[in-house]
């Protein structure tokens, strides 16, 4: 199934089937479960059951494909793309001329496999972790675990039980390619299937815990508030899942009206009538962002959109309010990668 929308900003879309958002149009930053991320323009996000996105400005054009699952059972190297280690499973448009050559084609019933295929074949070929197929599968295999058994309490002891290989050979493998240990890829699981409950479920705090495999209801209050900054009832008042929220919205609007002027903090604190302080932290809690982050990616995202139209770089510059064209480009280089110049080419 293929559906195309414009993206209501701060709605929460939850995905029921193994899906493909392809990002058509949009500026500004998306939330995959309670995780944020800039610049997505271009690229196919990959969502398994379970999870949600959201939009955090109001000019997304995206489009969903809905797989069946005997699609996406038929390899085990299609879980590169839907089962997230730590970070979105996704493709760069820019780099695969077969994926968006399914994607403008528009007839997708007949490619969803090849389109699997391909995307499949793109994502090593991206190699997000510099590993080898084989180093792949049993981290991925490690995440399957991880998934099946969150919630009766396992660890990295009873986690190699349940896999052919040693315990040394996995958690190396584990914390050299991702940088984690396999403990807190399973702090990470468990922490936000917690926030999910929370966040958009009636249940008492206390339900949750006992579902969540906690005997203790205060201890999960603990455990949750060490991990989050909040009590669980904090959480669930500030993410206010059941109301449109204003803030943000009006958050969103004043950045894109005035960050070609404006890049300070306390710039936007005076127009939302709060100190910078309580200004950050309610982004914080609300959109788990920084207020700066979302300034610099609206920045950027312009200097993007100019700078594809062949503006000279020193008329971009000013546009943005940069004095200088060298502040411009360290700016820039510091948070795309590359030079303004090179961009261009």
């Amino acid at each position: 199934m293929v559906h195309k929308i414009k993206a209501e900003i701060n709605k929460v879309y939850f995905i029921n089937k193994y899906t493909l958002v392809h990002i058509l149009n949009g500026t500004g930053s998306i939330q995959v479960d309670f995780n944020s991320y800039n610049n997505w323009k271009d690229k196919a996000i990959f969502l398994e059951k379970g999870q949600y996105i959201k939009f955090l400005s109001d000019d997304f054009v995206v489009r969903f494909i809905d797989f069946p699952d005997d699609i996406i059972f038929k390899s085990k190297d299609v879980r590169v793309l839907f089962k997230h280690l730590i970070s979105l499973g996704y493709i760069n448009f820019n780099q695969c001329k077969d994926c968006k050559s399914f994607l403008k084609s528009g007839v997708f019933n007949d490619n969803m496999s090849n389109l699997i295929d391909v995307s499949t074949e793109q994502w090593f070929w991206q190699n997000p972790f510099h590993a080898n197929k084989d180093e792949y599968q049993l981290i991925f295999d490690v995440k399957d675990v991880i998934d099946k058994e969150y919630t009766n309490k396992i660890n990295t002891t009873t986690l190699i039980h349940h896999l052919s290989s040693s315990n040394n050979n996995v958690q190396h493998l584990v914390k050299d390619k991702l940088g984690i240990t396999i403990n807190k890829l399973i702090h990470n699981k468990l922490l936000a299937e917690n926030k999910k409950e929370v966040a958009f479920t009636n249940k008492s705090i206390q339900e949750i815990a006992y579902d969540q495999g906690y005997k203790d209801p205060a201890y999960f209050n603990r455990v949750f508030k060490n991990s989050v900054g909040q009590t669980p009832k904090q959480f669930r008042d500030a993410f206010d899942y059941e109301n449109r929220d204003a803030f943000s919205q009006d958050l969103i609007e004043l950045i894109n009206l005035f960050h070609k002027e404006e890049h300070s903090l306390g710039f936007y604190a005076d127009k939302m009538n709060v100190s910078v302080k309580a200004l950050s932290k309610k982004v914080k809690h609300k959109m788990n962002n920084s207020l700066g982050q979302l300034i610099r990616s609206q920045i950027i995202q312009s200097a993007k959109t100019m700078l594809a139209e062949d503006e000279p770089v020193k008329e971009v510059a000013f546009a943005l309010g940069f004095e200088e064209a060298n502040h411009f480009s360290s700016f820039f280089t510091n948070h795309v990668g590359v030079s303004p110049s090179a961009f261009k080419k």
